[in-house]
């Protein structure tokens, strides 16, 4: 089964043709030069540039996979969550495809599309297992009981880990996208020089908190600028990045004891992070459970991962019709 699949939640225009989980195409058009200039993502022109850029880069992932409009067997789309005007784009131009084609519309959430990168790479994942999704949006523990069959036992209160990463790279003068600039130049932590505090939540036994410790690097980093002092950015960075992952990893680990869960799969934009990775990878090794993790080219938002989770979708009998409507906000247990 062929599916043309489109990505639009954000600031990536990405249309991919995925035949079961082998990945034929996968085009992704990114406005990340232009959003550096404001320091984030703007709505309004992410939504005009995908208006502006979707045609071609459909035509571009059906050309790179060797097929023609003729040959899709269905379209999948991105419905939520995300920027509202940059998914209506996506969830319009996909409609009016299927429409034209004859083929089924598969709307697809997009958290669960972050997970489904994960099969792309690992054929040997399946359900159950359990998840943290962390990206700039959501952080979250999920248990996947099945392809289509979800449920939240932790998730932010506040900020997701990525938001506060790219918030500190912000104040600190980092360049665009801020969470991933920060990572490149981090080196080692000082607790000494920057005591930054431990994030915690009051119930809620896996969920997480991240406002707190972006407030105290916000005031850190104002507080030095009125006294005229130097931070040193790197440090500041890994000692941040440190804490951020101190909380990741201590939830997730605490779940997977606590559910009797030994295969943990991390998702999401942020899943991408080297010490997140890294020490995650030790302690699943110290346990003996299985982790999992996206290659880097499907950790960010591209429509690979849409085509994976719309397979299963499909088998489910989730299907859209002209009534589809993009929306902002949804969990992903949404049904």
């Amino acid at each position: 089964m062929k599916i043309l699949a489109i990505e639009s939640s954000c600031d990536e225009t990405s249309v991919a043709v995925v035949e079961d989980r082998t990945v034929l195409s996968n085009i992704v058009s990114t406005q990340v030069e232009e959003h550096k200039i404001y320091g984030g993502v703007v709505p309004e022109i992410a939504s005009r540039r995908h208006t502006e850029a979707i045609s071609a880069v459909c035509d571009e992932a059906l050309k790179t996979a060797g097929i023609g409009y003729s040959d899709i067997d269905a379209v999948a789309v991105t419905f939520a969550p995300g920027l509202i005007g940059a998914l209506l784009v996506g969830v319009n131009f996909a409609k009016g495809l299927s429409m034209s084609l004859g083929v089924p519309l598969i709307p697809v959430h997009h958290l669960r599309s972050h997970i489904a990168a994960n099969y792309l790479a690992h054929p040997d994942l399946k359900p159950p297992f359990l998840c943290l999704l962390v990206s700039g949006g959501n952080t979250v523990i999920a248990k996947v009981s099945d392809y289509t069959k979800f449920e939240i036992i932790g998730q932010t209160r506040d900020d997701a880990a990525g938001e506060c990463f790219d918030k500190v790279a912000r104040q600190m003068g980092l360049a665009y996208p801020g969470g991933v600039t920060l990572d490149k130049i981090a080196t080692v932590a000082d607790h000494k020089k920057y005591p930054l505090p431990h994030p915690k939540v009051s119930g809620g036994e896996f969920d997480f908190s991240f406002s707190g410790l972006k407030t105290a690097v916000i005031n850190l980093v104002h507080n030095a600028k009125q006294k005229n002092e130097e931070i040193d950015v790197p440090v500041l960075c890994a000692t941040v990045r440190e804490r951020v992952c101190d909380l990741l990893i201590k939830n997730t680990m605490a779940a997977a004891e606590e559910t009797g869960f030994t295969t943990i799969a991390v998702a999401g934009g942020v899943s991408a992070n080297s010490e997140l990775r890294r020490r995650l990878d030790e302690e699943c090794k110290n346990k003996g459970y299985s982790l999992y993790y996206p290659p880097l080219k499907y950790c960010g938002d591209n429509a690979a991962m849409v085509g994976a989770q719309a397979l299963h979708e499909y088998l489910d009998g989730n299907l859209g019709d002209t009534s589809l409507n993009a929306t902002a906000t949804l969990p992903i247990n949404y049904r």
